[in-house]
């Protein structure tokens, strides 16, 4: 289990400076981790940082509250991936999901991925905001709308990533969207237990001490 291949170095704080971008960046091409996880700001930078390396830049998009235009969303991905992103996570939006109005869910999925074509979609549920049947709903919906992968939460409300929600995730999407796990996983431990339940991918600021408590195995 190459544990480094599955995690997206994430630095998403408001504060973070252009030396922390560089720090992400280097610990990325040490650990030789999937990507780097940065705010579209921070696009450029980190692909100038990156480019004699096989790290890929990732940029979150309608972060962290997903509750902007579709318009607003699709313009900053497709910015994003004009800088250089290779990857976007989208939040999806909430307030709509839970009102029912699924049309919309889908419609604000569908016109990002469309607009940033072959490159990869990561669609943020926000789990802790929702009922398991709001998880399920969601599920389906980034299906139909061709995501790339589900990813359980921002690591900005009230909860991250949960065991039960990935697996419920996994049997309601079954092979048709990859799974990304993020928010609260802070240690090897952790990290391989959603490994082992079927993550794809984990989202994390603690990737260096989860590689360095597993240098010490």
């Amino acid at each position: 289990m190459n544990i480094n291949n599955y995690i997206d170095h994430t630095l998403l704080k408001p504060t973070a400076t252009q030396k922390e971008i560089k720090t992400l960046c280097d610990e990325a091409k040490e650990h030789r981790f999937f990507s780097v996880c940065v705010n579209g700001f921070y696009v450029p930078l980190a692909k100038e940082l990156l480019t004699k390396s096989n790290v890929k830049v990732c940029a979150v998009v309608g972060f962290p509250l997903g509750a902007m235009t579709t318009e607003t969303k699709v313009f900053e991905a497709k910015k994003a991936i004009e800088d250089g992103a290779d990857e976007i996570d989208m939040v999806i939006n909430i307030g709509m999901l839970k009102s029912k109005s699924y049309v919309n869910v889908y419609t604000d999925i569908r016109d990002v991925k469309v607009a940033i074509g072959a490159k990869t979609l990561k669609v943020i549920l926000e789990i802790s905001e929702l009922s398991k049947n709001e998880i399920i709903k969601a599920c389906q919906i980034c299906l139909d709308a061709k995501a790339d992968f589900i990813k359980t939460s921002t690591g900005f409300s009230k909860g991250g990533a949960t065991l039960t929600a990935v697996k419920m995730i996994r049997k309601t999407i079954k092979d048709g969207a990859k799974i990304k796990a993020s928010g609260g996983i802070r240690n090897l431990g952790t990290a391989k237990k959603y490994i082992e339940a079927g993550v794809d991918r984990i989202g994390a600021s603690s990737g260096v001490s989860i590689m360095e408590e597993l240098a010490k195995q």
